[in-house]
């Protein structure tokens, strides 16, 4: 069969460069912010949880999600990036708390918004045979984005190659006065302007791509809003088959949250290194990832997603593990918890979340139903990542607790996963739908 679904499929995934990108630009550049405003663990926690990674997202999802199913998934790539424009540009004038808080809201809002609309695109649009592996791609650029983010973070970090650039860019803005905190800071607003960069070309890109067939299929039985909520609501399959998307994906990223936006901070106070030893850690760590799923993007339509879901999760549990064993204070075992992470990432739950959240639900509220997930998962992600400030403490005193907490996560991630993974490899989304709702619900 001839694969017409790959271009499609890269400017789709800039969406997810975007997403953890805009998660990783705050994480790399956290302490200067926190410097520059004066900035308590308590800040950082709210930081987080209204950002793309938490509750920004969340609430993002849940609107965004119905609104694909509504409107269309072309809708949704034709108005949203430019949301997530604003959201970057607040956070690069920001001078306060006040302005940095609502800068995250909005491109957490964004962010949110198109991944339902992303993911189901990516399988409506993919032929039966590459479905995971167009998946697999999508969170390659999960990978991406945060790797070019940290390598830009570093080189413009303080010290950095190209800090005299910023300093530059700083004097311009701020006159020949500025210094300090005030114009360190500047290194993290390049940093956000380079995602202003690549969310005007994503949407440049997104906004020629043509309408899903699947959905222009469906426009003749197309219902508001609120009737596919009902719809959602009173399906028994659908919702246990959200209960168990939810369930798996929940447990792992709680786990994922607080790696993506604390884990230089994590690097610098439990492991004792310098911030930009943190930034390479992290940036080795997503380059793991990209490999790792590169190579998976070759088997998954043809391999066992039940062997691949088990293999990611025990992985995934290793690191963890090691740090109740040994800790992380030698430079060994930061490395060797950092590849580990790695790895993890391109075998993630994330990948089969993102491939079974769009292939078990029928196209009436396919990208609803992911959204509601998503509204889920962030918004308590949320609450876990304020939860999260208190159990590991000001200096990463309670590191070692919190990685027990991680591995009880993972470990209910991997039985629930095994439990209900379902049987969807090689066959095309509408005989997915017949053989789970009949021909009743479509």
């Amino acid at each position: 069969m001839k694969d017409n679904s790959l271009k499609s499929t890269i400017a789709v995934s800039l969406t997810n460069y975007l997403d953890a990108g805009a998660i990783v630009a705050g994480a790399s550049g956290i302490t200067l912010w926190q410097n520059y405003l004066g900035l308590s663990e308590m800040h950082l926690g709210w930081l987080n949880a209204i950002s793309a990674n938490a509750l920004g997202a969340a609430i993002g999802a849940i609107i965004g999600g119905f609104l694909a199913d509504r409107f269309g998934r072309k809708f949704i790539f034709t108005y949203n990036l430019l949301v997530y424009m604003l959201g970057v540009v607040i956070v690069m004038l920001s001078v306060n708390f006040p302005m940095l808080l609502c800068g995250f809201l909005i491109t957490g809002i964004s962010v949110g918004i198109g991944v339902p609309a992303s993911w189901t695109y990516i399988s409506e649009s993919s032929e039966v045979g590459n479905r995971g592996r167009n998946i697999c791609i999508s969170q390659m650029s999960w990978g991406v984005g945060p790797m070019m983010i940290l390598l830009l973070g570093m080189f413009f970090a303080p010290g950095g190659y190209l800090f005299g650039w910023v300093e530059t860019i700083g004097h311009a803005i701020g006159g020949a006065d500025l210094a300090g905190d005030a114009l360190n800071v500047f290194s993290s607003r390049v940093v956000f302007f380079s995602l202003f960069v690549v969310a005007f070309i994503a949407w440049l890109l997104q906004r020629q791509l043509d309408e899903s067939k699947e959905f222009t299929a469906n426009q003749e039985k197309k219902s508001s809003i609120v009737d596919n909520i009902k719809l959602l609501f009173t399906n028994r399959i659908a919702v246990r088959t959200a209960a168990f998307l939810a369930a798996i994906y929940l447990t792992w990223n709680l786990v994922a949250s607080v790696m993506g936006f604390f884990l230089p901070h994590i690097y610098e106070t439990a492991g004792g290194v310098t911030n930009e030893q943190a930034n390479w850690l992290s940036c080795v760590l997503w380059f793991c990832t990209v490999a790792t799923t590169a190579i998976l993007s070759k088997f998954i339509d043809r391999t066992s997603h039940k062997f691949i879901y088990v293999l990611g999760l025990l992985v995934a549990i290793s690191p963890w593990a090691m740090v109740v064993t040994t800790g992380i204070g030698s430079a060994a075992s930061l490395w060797a918890f950092a590849i580990l992470w790695g790895i993890e990432g391109g075998l993630s739950v994330q990948i089969f979340y993102a491939l079974w959240g769009s292939e078990l639900f029928p196209a009436k509220f396919r990208a609803g139903a992911q959204g509601l997930m998503f509204f889920v998962v962030r918004g308590l992600s949320a609450v876990w990542g304020l939860v999260f400030t208190y159990i590991y403490g000001e200096n990463g005193e309670g590191f070692t607790l919190a990685a027990y907490c991680m591995i009880a996560l993972l470990v209910l991630s991997l039985i629930i996963g095994v439990i209900g993974c379902p049987n969807t490899r090689g066959k095309s989304l509408e005989q997915i739908t017949r053989e789970r709702y009949g021909s009743s619900v479509s």
